[in-house]
């Protein structure tokens, strides 16, 4: 489309942006590339001025800059069209969603799909091969479910949910509507409830359930335990990457993110907005309060207050933490010192 349909539609899709754009081009746009690797015809964006090089150097026909003269200048230099706006990373993914949709099969059931009779089936679904849905399942409309997805007896899935291929939904899951389970995700699986006894580890059932409220997304090969009583319970739109293990009974706000390789254990609570960076790992009953950051490969073994940022294992403040990196990074000198030191008051 022209670069001008573009800035239209964009206009109309972004709530509170401010957009302002250069009215002396107006190329045809085929598609969006990363900035730094975009060929004529695209559209790509500069998130801030720590990427302001690409301005010059990129070969894409037009860019999405953030609120900046000095920008907008060096790109109407370069020839290029632009339009400039608060969250150019925003408008780029709003911009990628006018180019591609994602696959999505046309409702159907697959004649290889085994589903039991007492199961309730939504209209517009599309059930792929091989999928297995057991007694008392409810499925909603427009649910999506690739194929050799596995669904355990009673689980209820809400509207237009998608289940990618080969994720397993145990007994009496609870998924909301707008949900997207990726591939080889495992999701009310038991917890690891085992009780030590003298004679060894004595099997603690696991009859709760897990919950899944609206909009949340669990990326591939993570796993979501039910705990033993109660529920474990993932908020609204929470967005959960690949390789993540929320452990039972464990609680979860709305509009969390979690990066690969989080692990929770038992009984841990994470309040609304929180950040987890990769490799995160929180022990048992540890609360995590509301908007709190845990950067990545921390360990965290005590409760974390709203609003702070932690790092390290165990975890500090941040700013304590980034204190002893770089002591850290002097020990040897400072170990020699204190050698040296050691010397001098044992010659004395």
């Amino acid at each position: 489309m022209k670069f001008s349909e573009l800035v239209e539609k964009l206009n109309s899709e972004i709530a509170g942006q401010s957009l302002t754009q250069n009215p002396a081009l107006n190329p045809d746009i085929y598609g969006v590339a990363a900035v730094d690797a975009a060929p004529s015809g695209t559209l790509s964006y500069i998130e801030g001025l720590k990427f302001a090089s690409f301005v010059q150097c990129s070969d894409a026909s037009a860019l999405i800059l953030p609120l900046d003269e000095s920008l907008q200048i060096q790109a109407t230099e370069q020839g290029k069209a632009w339009i400039s706006v608060a969250n150019p990373r925003l408008v780029f993914a709003e911009a990628i969603a006018l180019f591609y949709r994602p696959y999505q099969p046309q409702p159907q059931i697959h004649p290889t799909a085994v589903i039991d009779r007492s199961a309730q089936i939504g209209s517009e679904v599309y059930i792929g091969p091989h999928v297995v849905i057991q007694a008392g399942v409810t499925i909603g409309n427009r649910v999506c479910l690739h194929p050799n997805v596995v669904i355990y007896p009673e689980v209820k899935i809400g509207d237009r949910s998608i289940l990618h291929a080969n994720c397993t939904i145990h007994e009496r899951t609870q998924i909301g509507c707008d949900c997207v389970i990726h591939s080889g995700a495992v999701i009310g699986s038991e917890g690891f409830g085992f009780v030590p006894t003298a004679s060894g580890w004595v099997k603690m059932e696991q009859s709760g359930i897990t919950v899944l409220e609206d909009s949340v997304e669990v990326g591939c090969n993570s796993t979501i335990d039910r705990p033993s009583v109660g529920e474990t319970r993932i908020g609204k739109a929470t967005k959960l990457d690949n390789l993540v293990h929320i452990g039972h009974g464990c609680t979860v706000g709305q509009n969390c993110a979690f990066a690969g390789h989080v692990g929770l254990a038992g009984g841990v609570t994470v309040g609304n907005g929180v950040l987890l960076a990769g490799q995160v790992g929180i022990a048992n009953q540890v609360k995590v309060g509301d908007r709190a950051i845990v950067t990545a490969q921390s360990g965290v073994h005590s409760d974390i207050q709203p609003g702070d940022i932690v790092s390290g294992s165990p975890a500090l403040a941040n700013r304590l933490y980034l204190k002893t990196c770089a002591v850290y990074k002097r020990l040897p000198e400072l170990y020699q010192s204190l050698k040296a030191l050691e010397r001098r008051f044992k010659d004395s």
